[in-house]
């Protein structure tokens, strides 16, 4: 899991990486058009001419490309990919959401270990869910719904495959 998200999120850095880039070439090809295109975007969140051209021209004077990089872009230092970050914390979360299942299997026959298992890894998603929803101010029960749905669907799918190859339990 962690892996998968390293590899997912140093993408998604290399993709930023290659915007400022070609950012960079075009400040040095063209500053002037650049000052227009920033001119142009603040004055498309409501800034009249004359002081979309200001503001262009202090922050391009300031810092050129991290003006660029965060208002034409959208990357700025905070919402910037963060790879290891990212891998971290899908190991930490798939360790933490292990618990409640490994307990189950500890607890559990051989009759009944598919579905307490099953049952357990949906109960420690949804705690999760809750978590991350409670974490980032969003709504609790649209974060629980969806990630035990694809969760159980995804689970759903590999029990069946797993069926189709008689190597189910």
């Amino acid at each position: 899991m962690a892996t998968g998200e390293y590899v997912s999120v140093y993408s998604q850095a290399d993709t930023e990486a290659a915007s400022l880039a070609e950012e960079r070439t075009e400040l040095s090809a063209d500053y002037a058009g650049e000052t227009r295109e920033l001119m142009a975007i603040y004055m498309r969140r409501g800034l009249d001419a004359p002081l979309a051209m200001q503001v262009a021209q202090q922050l391009m004077a300031h810092d050129a490309i991290g003006a660029h990089a965060r208002d034409e872009l959208g990357i700025s230092k905070h919402s910037a990919a963060k790879p290891l970050q990212a891998a971290m914390s899908s190991a930490c979360s798939f360790a933490a959401g292990a618990g409640i299942p490994l307990v189950a299997v500890a607890l559990s026959t051989q009759h009944n270990v598919i579905p307490l298992v099953a049952a357990s890894a949906l109960l420690s998603l949804a705690i999760l869910g809750t978590l991350a929803a409670k974490a980032g101010s969003a709504k609790v029960m649209p974060s629980v719904l969806r990630v035990t749905f694809w969760s159980a669907l995804a689970m759903a799918v590999t029990a069946g495959i797993g069926t189709m190859f008689g190597v189910a339990g």
